[in-house]
């Protein structure tokens, strides 16, 4: 059966004016604020009978306002039943192990075989993200980075999930093996990252109070003659942030070619990188819960080569 449109009242009846997209936005916490403002624009909000389409309209007092929500279209992004590793569902989440090599956002260079195109395939009713019918990925893993990944069933769920991140709730733990040795067993690097003004397809370390701020915290596993087995925490999620920041302390992640050594010194194809573990509070939940993944069978085959 088709979904149907949905369609519900809201009573305005503050003494002082308010902006209408605003308003919204408070009042709809299962929307965001550009998601309301579509809706605006496409003629599906009514204020007193009258259809509104300019996000500014400053609500009179009191007044009745109809929103209707149409069903989620469509994505144009066609579903492939790709294997995944399903650490966790329920109906506002899905959290996955990601492997090495899969791709997460489609893109010009990848326009299927991603994580999104699997994920459509698994769950082929999702309610949506921005009106259209495709997964809510939470935050993202490089390529070549494998672990723990939260994805989002829904427009609220993305939303409450993304927020935890942003105000840095969530506990995010990653292991690297690195070349060489950090300067101390354990440390607390922060540091700017921008775009490698050279490589855009790079990042690099900021100074002089430019780029984002990028806060890790690492601790000694295991010291072996030539590398480190670190556990690194990270409090954002800056763009190839461990690597950028491992290669700033002069002991880049094994096997990484853009940030570390050109020929890797151990026998490894990709680096080793691994989102271990999340820790996160779900709608609903009234503790956080914490999601882990082991390690890859070739980076405990390149651990195990180390001992």
């Amino acid at each position: 059966m088709a979904e149907q449109d949905r369609t519900f009242i809201i009573k305005f009846d503050n003494k002082t004016p308010e902006r209408l997209d605003k308003y919204l936005a408070e009042q709809l916490s299962d929307l965001s604020r550009s998601r309301i403002q579509d809706l605006i624009r496409g003629g599906y909000i009514r204020v007193d009978g009258e259809t509104i389409d300019k996000v500014s309209t400053l609500l009179p007092s009191p007044c009745s306002i109809s929103i209707t929500i149409p069903p989620a279209q469509p994505s144009h992004i066609i579903p492939e039943a790709i294997p995944l590793d399903i650490l966790y569902e329920d109906e506002n989440v899905i959290v996955v192990n990601k492997p090495a090599g899969l791709v997460v956002h489609p893109s010009n260079g990848h326009q299927s075989g991603t994580l999104v195109h699997a994920l459509l395939a698994h769950a082929p009713f999702l309610q949506g993200i921005g009106g259209v019918q495709r997964p809510g990925i939470v935050h993202r893993l490089d390529r070549d980075t494998s672990g723990v990944l939260l994805v989002a069933k829904n427009e609220k769920t993305h939303r409450y999930l993304q927020e935890q991140f942003k105000s840095r709730a969530v506990n995010k733990i990653y292991v690297a093996l690195v070349d060489g040795h950090p300067p101390t067993p354990t440390g607390r690097i922060e540091t700017g990252i921008q775009r490698d003004p050279t490589q855009r397809k790079k990042m690099a370390i900021a100074y002089s109070g430019r780029g984002r701020v990028a806060v890790s915290e690492y601790k000694t596993i295991r010291s072996f003659k030539n590398h480190t087995l670190l556990e690194v925490k990270i409090f954002t999620g800056r763009t190839h942030q461990i690597r950028v920041q491992m290669a700033y302390l002069g002991c880049p992640v094994v096997a990484d070619t853009v940030y570390g050594h050109k020929h890797p010194s151990l026998p490894l194809h990709r680096q080793f990188l691994h989102a271990r573990s999340v820790r996160i509070r779900l709608p609903g939940r009234s503790e956080p819960m914490e999601f882990s993944a082991p390690l890859p069978d070739d980076l405990q085959q390149t651990l195990d080569e180390l001992t």
